[in-house]
């Protein structure tokens, strides 16, 4: 269908946000695009492009209402709209059966939707359904027998038991061949370390985590940023040298008491808040990035600005805060976590928005935890778990930095030791909710039935009761190790 022009004015408005998107400017976007929309509601690519930047406005729930506008205006490839809405609801909003929901109808619409089709297979991951996640990678490999993510992930949904396993074989032979991407190289490495690993072929595996890693660092952007040693001890420097917060009124009173549960990637952070999802009085929230982005947004030149922060800026940084936490969980009241492992780096930040925060600080053996880091695939914004000299070095500035928290607010931060954890679990829970103020659930105990998504590496772990095989792990690769223990050492 043809549709008239628009008005002179309008198609000026219309010019000047589509600009405004292009430019990365998204708070004057929005603005551009709510004005326009107000004017001219019959708009449906301008309902997407208001979701899509809402979104990154940090503001899910308007996004969902605005493609839900451009889906009700009969938008063109509706599936997108669908696939964004399931995006949404399970990175953002952690509703899987949403998510769900959204990611079918969208291949309701175009059943060979292959995004949308990896989505919910890693969305059926999310809820533990290991099955049916399967079935959906087969299906994308019967649509595309080449495609390496889904024989990663397919791969990392399996268990097996001899090196000569069929998928074994399948890993091989894709990784063989010469025009594969690197990023694919990857993929596919790690999760053949993973079966060499389950296999008991340690040095294999290793070898296989060693070309992973390889092909990883191979398909980082020319900008990004890899691991400077340097640069590392500078900000942890600059974290220590940054005064005590300066003493604050109680945290006035709030429908949500933040808990934040951080450390080291791989070192049972993931556990514990699995296991306090059980907890009737608690929500977890799942990796938040809310400490980051007003940290970046509102703080700048952080860690710096944090010396001068005066109470009136702390107190609208913190509503903030509990504003993005409502946003996402809406009727959400008590204790909510926030698993964010990185926000080792912003307790400064913690402590003066929330002078009553309680921390729980996870830790594992670092010979462990670092191995862990070394097998996964990260995102490139973790640059020194490609290299174990890095992984150690990144260890003991991680170490330094803890220690230095711990002198200012000892008592607001709790260790949860993992080893601890999977062998005395119930005395660490108990301490773990005697600290929150809270009295101990034997639900907990029983964690891996928990109705609660899991987002992260570690989502097949935690949906098992808990085990110790993966304490000292190291030692099966111990002649591998040399640069690590030797950072480690330092």
């Amino acid at each position: 269908m043809k549709h008239p022009p628009l008005p002179p004015h309008v198609a000026q408005r219309l010019a000047q946000a589509s600009a405004l998107r292009q430019a990365g400017k998204v708070a004057e976007a929005v603005a551009a695009y709510r004005a326009l929309l107000a004017e001219a509601p019959g708009l449906p690519d301008s309902w997407y492009n208001l979701g899509w930047l809402l979104r990154r406005a940090g503001d899910p729930i308007g996004a969902l209402e605005a493609y839900d506008r451009a889906l009700s205006l009969s938008i063109s490839g509706p599936e997108e709209v669908l696939l964004n809405k399931g995006v949404i609801y399970a990175d953002d909003l952690l509703d899987p059966a949403k998510a769900e929901q959204a990611y079918r109808a969208a291949l309701a619409i175009n059943p060979l939707y292959a995004e949308a089709r990896f989505n919910l297979s890693n969305t059926l991951e999310d809820l533990g359904d290991r099955e049916a996640a399967a079935a959906e990678y087969r299906t994308l490999l019967d649509q595309a027998p080449d495609a390496a993510e889904p024989l990663a992930r397919l791969a990392n949904l399996t268990v097996v038991t001899s090196p000569g396993d069929e998928l074994v074989e399948r890993l091989k032979s894709t990784l063989a061949r010469n025009d594969l991407p690197a990023d694919h190289r990857a993929s596919l490495g790690f999760a053949l370390g993973r079966l060499f690993d389950q296999a008991g072929e340690f040095d294999m595996a290793f070898d296989a985590y060693r070309h992973a890693n390889a092909a990883s660092l191979a398909s980082r952007h020319p900008r990004m940023p890899g691991y400077n040693r340097a640069r590392q001890d500078e900000l942890v420097d600059s974290l220590i040298s940054l005064p005590p917060p300066a003493s604050a009124a109680a945290d006035s009173a709030t429908a949500i008491s933040p808990v934040f549960i951080l450390g080291q990637f791989r070192s049972g952070s993931t556990l514990l808040e699995q296991i306090l999802s059980a907890h009737s009085a608690i929500t977890t929230g799942g990796e938040l990035p809310l400490l980051g982005t007003i940290a970046a947004r509102d703080l700048s030149p952080y860690p710096a600005s944090l010396a001068s922060l005066a109470a009136d800026k702390a107190s609208a940084l913190r509503d903030a805060y509990l504003q993005g936490v409502m946003l996402r969980f809406p009727g959400s009241f008590g204790i909510v976590t926030d698993k964010r492992p990185d926000n080792f780096y912003h307790i400064g930040l913690i402590l003066r928005l929330f002078p009553n925060a309680r921390i729980l600080h996870t830790v594992r053996d670092p010979r462990d935890t670092c191995l862990s880091n070394y097998f996964l695939h990260l995102s490139h914004d973790q640059p020194h778990a490609l290299d174990l000299a890095d992984l150690g070095h990144h260890y003991r500035a991680y170490q330094r930095l803890m220690a230095h928290w711990k002198t200012i607010a000892g008592d607001r931060m709790l260790d949860v030791e993992y080893d601890t954890l999977v062998r005395n679990p119930e005395t660490a829970i108990r301490n773990v909710t005697t600290f929150l103020g809270l009295s101990f659930e034997a639900a907990c105990l029983d964690f891996q039935t928990s109705p609660a998504p899991v987002k992260t590496a570690s989502v097949w772990q935690v949906r098992e009761p808990l085990y110790q095989r993966s304490s000292g792990r190291w030692r099966n690769y111990e002649p591998h190790l040399e640069p690590l223990l030797e950072a480690l050492n330092d």
